[in-house]
C-alpha cells in the first residue's frame, strides 16, 4: 500500500494503525494471532498490541476471550452499513456470481479495487468437487498478482500501469520472479488482447484462475470477475469457453453497475 506523507502530524501512527486494521479483516470470522498481525505489519508485538488496544478501545476490533485472536469490532460493522450506501456493489453481483458459478461449476468470484490492491467480496462455490482455496472473502491481492488484480491493472491508464510499478518495484521477489516487471507488462498485454487475465498456477502450483475486468459508467476498472480451479479444469479448448462466459458476464455486471448509478 502506499504510505501516508510523513509531513501530516500522527500520520505514520494512522498508517499503522489503518494497516492492522486491514490484517485483523483479512483473517475473517478466525481472526489473527497477535505474533501473525505483528509480523505482516513489521511491528514490534509490543507495538502492534498497544496499536490493537486502542482499536479495541473505540470498538474498532475485539480480542476473543479464549482464544486470544483479535476479530473485526462491533464498530466496523456500523461504518461499513452506513459507507454500503455509497460504495457497496455487492447486491448488484450477487446473482451473477452465482449464475458464474452455475455455468462453470468453478468457485466464482467478485472483487474490488481497493487503491493499490483487490479485495475479494463474494465467493460463489462451483458444483465440481475439487476446489481452489486460494481467494475468499476478505482477501487481498495487489494489482498484477492475483486474476483480478491482474485484469484490473491491465486496463488502467498506461500513466497509472507506470505509476503502480513505480511504487511496487518489490513485486517480482516478493510474489516470484513471474511478478517482476518485465514478464508482468507481457501479461498485461496479452490480457488487453485477449479481454480476460490468465493466472496459470502462479501464486499456488496447480491452482490456476481467470479474471475480467468490471467497469463503472466512467469506464475505469473498479471491479472484477474471477474463476478459479484445477489445473486440468483449464486447458486450452475450455478456457477460450471459460473466458467468453466470464466476459458475457463482466459486461452484464458493468451495464448493471452503470444503470443503477445514473
Amino acid at each position: 500500500m502506499e504510505s501516508v506523507s510523513g509531513g501530516i502530524p500522527g500520520a505514520q501512527s494512522i498508517a499503522r494503525a489503518a494497516h492492522l486494521l486491514r490484517l485483523v479483516t483479512a483473517g475473517g470470522a478466525d481472526g489473527a494471532a497477535l505474533h501473525d498481525l505483528a509480523r505482516d505489519a513489521g511491528l514490534s508485538r509490543s507495538t502492534a498490541h498497544r496499536l490493537l488496544t486502542a482499536l479495541r478501545a473505540e470498538g474498532l476490533v475485539d480480542r476473543d476471550a479464549d482464544s486470544t485472536r483479535w476479530m473485526p469490532g462491533p464498530e466496523l460493522f456500523l461504518m461499513g452499513s452506513v459507507a454500503a450506501a455509497r460504495y457497496d456493489v455487492t447486491g448488484l453481483a450477487r446473482d451473477i456470481v452465482r449464475s458464474l458459478a452455475v455455468k462453470t461449476e468453478e468457485s466464482a468470484f467478485f472483487s474490488v479495487r481497493r487503491a493499490d490492491e483487490t479485495v475479494c467480496l463474494l465467493r460463489e462455490e462451483g458444483a465440481f468437487p475439487i476446489r481452489s482455496f486460494v481467494l475468499s472473502e476478505g482477501v487481498r491481492f495487489p494489482l498484477g498478482v492475483a486474476s483480478a488484480g491482474l485484469a484490473i491493472l491491465a486496463f488502467l491508464p498506461d500513466h497509472d500501469v507506470d505509476a503502480y510499478l513505480e511504487r511496487h518495484p518489490d513485486l517480482g521477489s516478493a510474489w516470484g520472479g513471474s511478478h517482476g516487471e518485465r514478464p508482468l507488462r507481457t501479461r498485461l498485454a496479452e490480457t488487453k488482447e485477449r479481454g480476460y487475465a490468465i493466472n496459470p498456477g502462479l501464486i499456488v502450483e496447480g491452482s490456476w484462475g481467470i479474471g475480467a475486468a468490471v467497469f463503472d459508467r466512467a469506464g475505469r476498472p473498479e471491479w472484477a470477475l474471477s474463476l478459479t480451479g484445477v489445473e486440468f479444469r483449464f486447458g486450452p479448448d475450455r478456457m477460450a469457453q471459460l473466458g467468453r462466459t466470464l466476459l458475457a458476464h463482466a459486461h452484464e455486471l458493468s451495464a448493471r453497475i452503470a444503470n443503477a448509478r445514473r
